[in-house]
């Protein structure tokens, strides 16, 4: 008699799934945190610089940490809101809110996929809590990185992502995608995206 099998884990087959995309995808890793969570991803095509429409261009265009220019641009600190994290073959994947700390009001979503082992355990502990924006803890242990934007991006938003930026209907919004190196070693990937500004 066949012995039964047991039904597949829909974490095993999210998984696979999450192997199977490419690094180089442009929305990595934000398509492997929402097919994950079961989002569906919102319509996308790339972009040149100049054709960001102000004020996006002056908040996207750059190579530095998203979160010290947002502050600037919004004239306050920001505050980190983790929406959804998990860990897998030393990477840890989350993706989070960061919103304007006096009003609570969405300024950004990013999706980041971190090599733990290229920091200290100290401050492996710091991200792992996910309570403080990445660039603000990378700049506050004078951590040596750089960002490289690879793409950027226009989109229309998923209802999902409508939700999370207070939208009634959805409009174009502008992103990015950016590796962090590390002593000329990639150590992540960022998704960023701004909320209608």
């Amino acid at each position: 008699m066949a012995k039964p099998t047991a039904p597949r884990s829909h974490t095993k087959s999210r998984l696979a799934a999450t192997k199977k995309m490419s690094t180089h995808d442009t929305l990595y890793p934000l398509n492997i945190v929402y097919r994950r969570a079961g989002v569906d991803m919102p319509t996308w095509h790339a972009v040149e610089p100049d054709d960001i429409p102000s004020p996006y261009r002056s908040i996207l265009v750059h190579d530095n940490d998203m979160t010290s220019t947002l502050e600037r641009h919004y004239g306050g600190r920001v505050v980190l809101r983790a929406l959804s994290t998990f860990t897998t073959g030393g990477w840890h994947f989350r993706r989070v809110l960061l919103v304007q700390e006096y009003t609570g009001r969405p300024v950004e979503m990013g999706a980041i996929r971190i090599k733990l082992d290229a920091f200290s355990s100290r401050l492996q502990q710091q991200i792992l809590r996910n309570e403080t924006p990445l660039g603000r803890l990378l700049v506050d242990n004078r951590f040596p990185y750089a960002s490289h934007v690879k793409d950027y991006l226009a989109l229309t938003p998923n209802p999902e992502m409508m939700g999370v930026f207070w939208m009634r209907e959805p409009r174009t919004l502008y992103g990015r995608r950016t590796e962090i190196v590390h002593r000329g070693r990639k150590i992540g990937d960022i998704v960023e995206i701004l909320p209608r500004v």
